[in-house]
């Protein structure tokens, strides 16, 4: 006898199959329609203007779980990748079973047998268990937040939910979610258990979880098997009626989201020409159906998982902001019309730092900076932005400084040390790009002179812009002021051509961001470096020797546009003498798992750093908008720092020691850069 099963045991005759045929056709027609009604939404937006790669992106997060690998190491990730594998088995053992029971209608055979059916048995059976365990766990986990947190509760002043350390979004529809996802993967075991009691075979031992539950219900009738049979295809199309309104909707919105996300760097701000403007009338988008279609198919594809927002610097001092709360409000203003900034609410708009932290942790790939930027570019256009911040966008455009200092003081730091100007022919490898903060903050000047020190002493050919340097424009373009954004991209992109520039070096992540991932669309075609990644490219090649600070006396910040949004996060630490594999495009759990390549590190890291960095609050233009005393990200960020114990914390960008420095109040503690730390270690003969 060749091992197999019989489809619709003890069911014979037609009727039996138009029935289970007839109710999984309404129960997926409903399913279909209701998907169909959210798909109406998504199409009120704007086509997208670029080509996906759909396989790519579907193989990358949707099969490769990479997001979800990358938050919630010791929860929240094993949790969902037990769960999507689970269901992913289980649905790849059904499509199996389809295409073996009906292929012989298109001339194949029927492979349900023999060895094949016995592996496909001892495999299905246990991945099986994957499942079930993931959602157990699951309601655990959302019941023990519930628990420890408190349900959420509403803000009588916004009117939407006030903050809470559960990063979950709670409601009873979440259990009876899990719950009926619970009872499919406990029925089809008891379902396996059944047809084993009623029909057992001598091969039943490939089916190990199916034979254990068969053991436990000895003596099941024909009857009996038939009524369990019944009630799991009653669930079965229960799950595809009520799919479209669970958060678990997201096995197909995020999958359409994966497979059409735009290939566009997480540091780069999509710009707007002219042209558009004269066809829309208006600048940035002041209604949810201007965003494009993949947006508003993003929003949708959201489960309030809360990853964002449980890393957001905004919301986690207290303020308005919460980037869970955003994707909401955006959706549900494009469902109803209302303009965004109305329904998201202008503080919390302001609020944001840029810091890609949400983006970064979003397991469907939602953009939260595009859409709050892209706002936010309405509301400087209609002259719905005043204070501190609007006077840096007058200083930027009537000096070309962020600060509003003269041109002529971008050469005051240079003084004594005969650094080569480009307007003097000096030949060069590196325009050393300086920055705004590098040449007026006293203590990002300090940097600014230890990095030229250092070149010279490595023997990099390099120049400086001097009086000729002007803002890149990042702080104004994250503020929302687009176009005057692109008139200091196109006022540099002039000077670096006049001067043949084709390689930059700077201290800014800020500016390299720009410099690596925006100026390209006005034609700056660059190589750009931060100056960690140039230093430790001499420390590598014997020309500098890295820094040797004592076992704990130092701990790192990184900056948000270094280490999260471009990626580098090794530089810096090779700059101290540490190894490290942060820059690695290896999953968070397989990142994990590696062996530290520097056991013996003299470096201690804060809790949060490399891609996880704490941001300092400086971005997005908030370095120059008023800040309100208890409600600073930097001295949440500057705790975390301070707790490692170490008495040099040292940065890698000149915002964020500004940022830190306004708040660190004890003497024992000093903020340095690398590069000053370097300097040490490679004093001028």
């Amino acid at each position: 006898m060749e091992p197999t099963r019989t489809e619709f045991l003890f069911m014979e005759g037609p009727a039996w199959k138009a029935a289970f045929y007839g109710l999984m056709a309404l129960s997926l027609a409903a399913m279909v329609w209701q998907f169909w009604a959210r798909a109406r939404v998504w199409m009120k937006g704007r086509p997208i203007d670029w080509k996906p790669d759909y396989f790519g992106g579907v193989v990358k997060y949707v099969l490769g779980q990479r997001k979800v690998q990358g938050s919630r190491p010791k929860d929240g990730a094993p949790m969902h990748l037990m769960i999507f594998y689970g269901f992913l088995s289980l649905f790849l053992a059904t499509t199996l079973l389809a295409i073996a029971s009906y292929g012989p209608l298109l001339g194949i055979p029927n492979f349900h047998r023999g060895t094949y059916y016995l592996v496909y048995e001892t495999v299905f059976d246990i991945l099986g268990l994957f499942f079930v365990v993931g959602v157990g766990w699951a309601l655990w986990r959302r019941w023990s937040l519930v628990r420890a947190h408190g349900q959420a509760r509403v803000d009588s002043d916004t009117g939407k939910p006030a903050f809470t350390k559960n990063p979950l979004s709670h409601e009873p529809s979440d259990y009876w979610t899990l719950a009926l996802l619970l009872a499919l993967g406990i029925t089809g075991y008891v379902l396996e258990g059944a047809r084993i009691s009623a029909d057992p075979k001598p091969w039943d031992w490939a089916s190990p979880v199916g034979n254990a539950v068969a053991g436990l219900m000895p003596g099941v009738t024909p009857a009996v098997y038939i009524g369990v049979w019944w009630f799991h295809s009653l669930l079965v199309a229960g799950f595809f009626v009520y799919l479209p309104n669970m958060r678990i909707k997201h096995i197909v919105t995020a999958t359409l989201t994966a497979s059409g996300a735009p290939d566009q760097p997480m540091g780069a701000l999509k710009p707007i020409s002219m042209e558009e403007v004269e066809k829309t009338g208006q600048i940035g988008v002041s209604r949810a159906d201007e965003y494009s279609r993949w947006h508003l198919l993003s929003l949708d594809a959201c489960m309030s998982c809360g990853r964002c927002t449980e890393v957001c610097p905004a919301y986690n001092v207290g303020k308005v902001l919460n980037p869970k709360q955003v994707v909401a409000d955006v959706f549900g203003a494009a469902k109803s019309g209302v303009p965004v900034a109305e329904a998201v609410s202008e503080e919390a708009l302001w609020a944001c730092t840029t810091c890609n932290a949400c983006v970064e942790a979003c397991p469907v790939l939602i953009r939260h900076v595009d859409i709050i930027v892209d706002s936010r570019r309405n509301l400087v256009a209609e002259g719905r932005f005043a204070g501190t911040g609007a006077v840096m966008l007058r200083q930027v455009g009537s000096t070309g400084h962020a600060w509003g200092a003269a041109s002529s003081s971008r050469e005051d730091w240079m003084k004594g040390l005969e650094i080569p100007l480009c307007r003097d022919g000096a030949e060069f490898e590196y325009l050393f790009w300086v920055g705004c903060a590098g040449a007026t903050d006293p203590a990002a000047v300090k940097t600014t002179k230890a990095v030229a020190r250092l070149l010279k002493q490595a023997g990099v050919s390099f120049a400086c812009l001097g009086n000729e340097e002007a803002c890149t424009g990042d702080p104004v373009r994250r503020t929302g002021d687009e176009f005057l954004f692109q008139e200091q991209a196109t006022k540099n992109v002039g000077v670096f051509d006049r001067y043949n520039v084709k390689k930059v070096v700077t201290a800014c992540p800020h500016c390299f961001n720009t410099f690596k991932n925006e100026y390209g669309d006005f034609g700056g075609s660059l190589e750009v470096f931060h100056h960690t990644q140039l230093l430790n490219q001499m420390v590598q090649e014997g020309r500098l020797r890295a820094a040797t600070p004592a076992p704990g006396s130092v701990t790192l910040h990184d900056p948000c546009y270094l280490s999260r949004v471009n990626g580098e996060s090794d530089a810096q630490r090779g700059l101290l003498g540490e190894e490290s594999r942060h820059n690695t495009e290896d999953p968070g759990l397989v990142h994990a798992l590696k062996a530290d390549p520097s056991p013996n590190r003299a470096l201690v890291e804060p809790k949060a750093h490399a891609a996880k960095t704490l941001c300092c609050g400086a971005g997005g233009g908030r370095m120059w908008m008023d800040e309100e005393i208890g409600k600073r990200p930097s001295e949440r960020r500057l705790k975390q720092l301070t707790d490692t114990g170490a008495e040099k914390i040292a940065v890698a960008c000149p915002f964020c020691r500004i940022m830190l420095g306004a708040s660190l109040k004890d003497d024992r503690v000093s903020l340095v850069d690398v590069a000053e730390l370097l300097e040490e270690a490679n004093p001028s003969p």
